[in-house]
C-alpha cells in the first residue's frame, strides 16, 4: 500500500529574518501562536529543541524543567499535535564554543552530557523516544587544536551515556560538513553510521538526513536517503534545498532544483519511509523579505511541492524506464524524466 505521509516542522521554522549581517525583518511571535499556526496548516507533529519546550532551560530546576514540560505536553494534546524529536541545543552555550562533547575542557563536555539527559527526561514526558543530535559544534577550526581520534572516542563516551540513561531512546544523528564548524567530525550519514558502530548500542543510533546538509558536502540528498535506508536507520527527515556548496539556506523543497527533489520522494516512495511512524519534517526558513501576512507560505509551499512530487513518483512509468535501462539508452531516459516533470 503507498505511504500515507505525516508532516512537521518546528518553531524556529518560522524565523523572524535575521541573519549575520540585519536585524530581524517580521515580529516575533509566542509559541501558543505558531502552535496554532502548525494545527491551522494541517501539520501532524512539531519538532522540538530542548529550550523550545523549557525555555532559559539551564537557569531552572529539575522540577521547574519538568514542570514547564508537562504544561507543554497539554497544550500539545489539547491540540492534537505530537512531538516529532528532541534536540539539545547544545552550540547556543557559551560554555560550548569549543564544542559540546568533544570540547577540550572535561567541564564543558560535562554540562554537555548533563543536558543531554535533561533532554532525554524531556522527551520521555512528551511521548516521543527520538533524539536528534546535530552535532553543530564538534569539529575544528584549527586541525591542530583537537585530535580527532580522540574526538570520536569522546563522541562515542557521550552517545554511551544517553544510551546507558534510558534503555528505551534512540538517537539520530544529523550530520552536515561545515558551519558553525570549519570541519565537522561526522560530515555525512556515512560517518554517522560508521560511528554508531562503536556504541555500547548500534541498533538504538541512526540518522537524520537533510537535503541541504548533502548538498553542502557536494552529495545528492537521493542517495543519502537510499544508503541510509539500506540499513534501516532513517528516523528522520528534513526537506529543503539549497542552492549550491555555500552557507545553509534551507530554501523551500524543491525551490532550486526540482529533478533532484523528485528523486528524493521517488526514493522515499520506492523504500517505504514513514510506513513505520516517520515524519517528513521541513527543516525551511521564509525569504528574509517575506512580509508577516505571508510567513507560512513556505511552509504550505514545501508541502504541496512534497505532494505533487509523490503523484508524480507513482505515475511514472518505471516499465518504459525499464526497457530504456535495459537498452543503456540513458539519453532517453533522461529526456522521459524531464518530460514526465514538464507534464508532457
Amino acid at each position: 500500500m503507498p505511504t500515507t505521509y505525516k508532516f512537521c516542522f518546528g518553531p524556529w521554522n518560522i524565523s523572524e529574518g535575521q541573519d549575520p549581517y540585519g536585524p530581524t525583518t517580521r515580529p516575533a511571535q509566542n509559541f501558543d501562536w505558531k502552535l496554532k499556526a502548525l494545527k491551522k496548516h494541517g501539520y501532524d507533529a512539531m519538532m522540538f529543541h530542548d529550550d523550545d519546550a523549557v525555555p532559559d532551560i539551564d537557569g531552572k530546576s529539575d522540577a521547574q524543567i519538568r514542570k514547564e514540560c508537562k504544561e507543554l505536553k497539554k497544550k500539545l494534546d489539547d491540540h492534537g499535535i505530537a512531538a516529532e524529536m528532541v534536540a539539545p541545543r547544545l552550540w547556543f552555550s557559551p560554555r560550548t564554543i569549543d564544542g559540546a562533547y568533544t570540547s577540550n575542557s572535561a567541564a564543558d563536555r560535562h554540562y554537555a552530557i548533563e543536558r543531554s539527559l535533561r533532554c532525554i527526561d524531556l522527551a520521555h514526558i512528551l511521548d516521543t523516544d527520538l533524539i536528534v543530535l546535530w552535532l553543530a559544534r564538534e569539529g575544528t577550526y584549527l586541525r591542530e587544536a583537537k585530535n580527532a581520534s580522540r574526538s570520536v572516542d569522546l563522541l562515542v563516551q557521550a552517545f554511551d551515556k544517553m544510551l546507558s540513561y534510558d534503555k528505551k531512546i534512540r538517537l539520530s544523528i544529523e550530520p552536515k560538513p561545515n558551519e558553525p564548524m570549519d570541519h565537522a567530525y561526522v560530515p555525512t550519514i556515512g560517518h554517522a553510521l560508521a560511528i554508531a558502530q562503536l556504541t555500547i548500542d548500534s541498533k538504538r543510533v541512526g540518522c537524520l538526513i537533510e537535503s541541504a546538509h548533502a548538498i553542502l558536502a557536494g552529495l545528492d540528498p537521493a542517495d543519502e536517503i537510499d544508503f541510509a535506508m539500506t540499513f534501516k536507520k532513517l528516523w528522520s527527515l528534513h526537506l529543503n534545498d539549497q542552492n549550491g556548496m555555500k552557507f545553509d539556506q534551507d530554501k523551500p523543497f524543491g525551490s532550486t532544483n526540482l529533478r533532484s527533489a523528485f528523486n528524493q520522494v521517488r526514493v522515499l516512495e520506492r523504500t517505504g519511509y514513514g510506513k513505520h511512524g516517520e515524519y517528513v519534517c521541513f527543516d525551511v526558513h521564509p525569504f528574509r523579505t517575506t512580509r508577516p501576512e505571508h510567513w507560512l507560505n513556505h511552509l504550505d509551499n514545501s508541502r504541496k511541492t512534497f505532494l505533487k512530487l509523490v503523484k508524480k513518483a507513482r505515475t511514472f512509468n518505471d516499465k518504459a524506464a525499464q526497457k530504456l535501462i535495459a537498452d543503456r539508452n540513458y539519453q532517453d531516459l533522461d529526456q522521459m524524466v524531464i518530460e514526465h516533470l514538464l507534464g508532457k
